[in-house]
């Protein structure tokens, strides 16, 4: 599938109103203070990106960056400005026609900005252990609608974990469905650059997550795909999609389940562009200044992490008072649309 990715997104697309499907791009939803990082962004990088929303978790000064997929560095030049002049971002993507674009600009980025901490890699996703970065020595890594393409994805997985440093995270945006897609839906080249084909069913992504190391992959948010296409919607069939943003990090000592060692945390306010309350994920909303008691694997996501410094920290491990209440199973998206998404995923 690799020469279809690259023909799809190198030549067929010249703007993302090529693209057929919104699975790939929905720019509505995204936060408000998101939005002027755009503003300082070549018009031609943004015009020829066809990712989503903005894969941008908080707490990201001075941190080394890897952007996978970056396509013409939209991502990568927003990002940019939120590690800062001590911060570093490195773009990885296998198609030379979007990769050309982002090198293009680079000079006049770094002008808007008034610092150059971006670097652009041609390679691919499944191959991270043949990039210049030492096993361990990247904060986080991003990704917006590109893991779905892969043909390896628990490579691509496998790859991140030895990247990353203790405590990094893995913050992504992506489709998955309902089920296991069909051969005819996988095999359709079309429908495999519109990020459907190569989609996951979610329940085999949380498993291979776990094979790869991260022990508790924790969703942001989704919303469930409509097909307005009628001709794509009949060759999908019955099979549901889904857009969502997980988190994975990479930490020693978390459980396979939630458990309970009566633990909370306060949230002090301190994070940029969140005074009020602290989204670690779908359910765990953290209002500033209020005792939130949370299971031992979120303690660890919040303490053995760069959000250490805006919590503060009660109990510890010596006493297990069993599976944290509220923990359950099954389908983990919406199945219908809420009103009051607040970002958009892939």
């Amino acid at each position: 599938m690799y020469d279809v990715v690259k023909d799809y997104y190198g030549k067929q697309l010249q703007s993302s109103a090529d693209l057929k499907t919104s699975a790939c791009c929905d720019v509505s939803s995204m936060p408000e203070w998101l939005k002027p990082l755009l503003t300082r962004i070549h018009p031609e990088v943004l015009a020829r990106y066809y990712g989503c929303g903005l894969v941008a978790p908080a707490a990201l000064d001075g941190c080394t960056i890897l952007d996978l997929g970056c396509g013409t560095g939209r991502d990568v030049y927003a990002l940019a400005q939120m590690v800062g002049a001590h911060g570093r971002i490195i773009g990885l993507d296998m198609t030379e026609q979007q990769l050309a674009v982002a090198e293009q600009h680079k000079t006049w980025h770094a002008t808007q900005f008034g610092y150059d901490n971006v670097q652009f890699v041609q390679g691919y996703m499944e191959q991270l252990d043949q990039l210049d970065l030492a096993p361990g020595s990247v904060d986080v890594i991003v990704s917006n609608c590109v893991l779905n393409l892969s043909p390896d994805k628990a490579s691509v997985l496998k790859g991140i974990f030895r990247l990353l440093k203790p405590g990094g995270e893995f913050y992504f945006s992506d489709v998955y469905a309902d089920r296991r897609v069909p051969d005819a839906v996988k095999n359709d080249p079309e429908l495999y650059g519109e990020c459907l084909g190569g989609a996951l069913y979610w329940n085999d992504f949380q498993h291979m997550a776990r094979r790869a190391g991260f022990t508790d992959p924790r969703l942001v948010e989704d919303r469930p795909l409509t097909m307005t296409d009628p001709a794509i919607a009949a060759r999908i069939g019955p099979v549901h999609f889904y857009s969502a943003t997980y988190r994975l990090f990479k930490l020693d000592g978390l459980e396979p389940d939630c458990e309970d060692y009566g633990q909370a945390v306060i949230y002090k306010g301190t994070l940029s562009n969140a005074p009020d309350r602290f989204v670690l994920d779908k359910h765990h909303d953290i209002e500033t200044g209020r005792v939130f008691p949370v299971c031992g694997n979120t303690w660890r996501m919040l303490h053995d992490t760069r959000f250490a410094a805006h919590f503060e920290f009660i109990g510890d491990f010596s006493k297990h008072f069993g599976l944290f209440e509220g923990c359950g199973g099954g389908l983990p998206f919406d199945i219908t649309a809420s009103g009051n998404a607040s970002a958009a995923c892939c």
